[in-house]
């Protein structure tokens, strides 16, 4: 089956775009290059098409208990215009996807699957909806919302030039109605960048008149993944997946997201990973010698493998070869030397918790 394409594909074609396929979508990977756009959102602001994104409705009478049922956070401490980050868990609390949910009203959510995932999680909420009996309408939006992600430093600017001056005062995740060029949007203040930032739901026919509100440098996935790599943000698919690498939040380093007082699908198992302890818990890799940790390759200690990397990159902030993985909990305390098996060599490293630009 061909890619599926964002609404705005011809103009970013236009503008010069490189594109590549992810979770089924073609998508722009660099407008300009990836270094310049890294540094627009460190730096200033840039937007991205974040179209690629999943958009599911649930709404009625249960949809909260259909929610809290399917998630390990609490979604009935939402209130109206807030949002949480969460898990989507299997029975034995393996992560299926991570994904955050709004409350539009008090029967009114959306959630926000990865790319590619809508189908998988429409049809496992209208599943559960009809096993646990439940009164409820799910719908996926995802082909009726584009999505943009305004983030860095000047990102407020940006938004209040384009939605008004009330936007500045948005609150961390917190969700509203905004009107952008003409358009009725949702613009909640998320983000995946580890700068300030907000990211807008669209009228998927309003695209390019939104998208042409915003007069700051376009980005792609390339640098959507320098700066979440550099953040220490999960990519559902790589630092996940349910077959090829399955990780329960707690070796994710997300158990923030698990409310052992609510009960959802995988409860029980992670009620006792919480209290035994991960095997295992997601790191940070900082290179002390040439190279770049990528996805697969070995974190050794004394030549045997312990671990691995899910993630890597040539940090742009930091100019340092940076890498996110997985290693056993007895060799995931900070400043453990470690090395990275690249090309044949075992290259010097230390490991580090999730997030290297600390306070920079």
């Amino acid at each position: 089956m061909s890619d599926r394409k964002p609404p705005l594909y011809a103009i970013h074609e236009e503008r010069g775009a490189t594109f590549t396929p992810f979770g089924g979508w073609a998508m722009p990977v660099e407008f300009d290059s990836i270094r310049a756009e890294h540094e627009a959102v460190r730096e200033s602001a840039g937007i991205f098409d974040v179209s690629h994104m999943g958009e599911i409705s649930v709404s009625g009478p249960d949809a909260a208990a259909l929610l809290q049922g399917l998630t390990t956070n609490d979604v009935e401490s939402l209130s109206v215009g807030r949002a949480q980050y969460s898990t989507i868990t299997n029975e034995e609390g393996v992560i299926l996807d991570d994904t955050v949910i709004y409350r539009l009203a008090e029967e009114e959510f959306l959630f926000i699957p990865n790319a590619g995932h809508d189908g998988q999680m429409e049809e496992r909420w209208v599943d559960h909806r009809e096993e646990w009996d439940l009164n409820c309408e799910v719908e996926n939006r995802t082909e009726d919302w584009a999505m943009f992600a305004v983030q860095g430093p000047d990102a407020e600017d940006f938004v209040a030039d384009a939605a008004g001056e009330d936007l500045r005062g948005l609150g961390r995740f917190s969700i509203t109605e905004a009107e952008i060029a003409g358009a009725d949007c949702l613009l909640a203040r998320t983000g995946y960048t580890g700068e300030d930032g907000y990211e807008a739901l669209v009228p998927w026919d309003s695209a390019e008149e939104v998208w042409n509100e915003f007069d700051c440098q376009p980005c792609g996935l390339g640098a959507r993944d320098t700066l979440r790599i550099e953040a220490g943000f999960l990519l559902s698919g790589q630092d996940f997946h349910p077959e090829e690498s399955p990780r329960n939040p707690y070796e994710a380093r997300i158990g923030f997201t698990v409310d052992l007082d609510t009960e959802f699908v995988g409860r029980d198992a992670l009620a006792r990973v919480n209290e035994d302890g991960p095997d295992e818990l997601f790191v940070g890799v900082r290179l002390e010698e040439r190279g770049i940790p990528r996805h697969g390759y070995e974190i050794r200690v004394e030549g045997e493998a312990i671990g691995e990397v899910t993630s890597g990159t040539m940090s742009p902030t930091l100019g340092e070869p940076i890498g996110l993985g997985y290693v056993p909990t007895e060799y995931a305390e900070e400043g453990r030397e470690v090395a990275v098996r690249i090309r044949g060599s075992d290259k010097r490293a230390r490991i580090e918790a999730p997030g290297f630009l600390g306070d920079r």
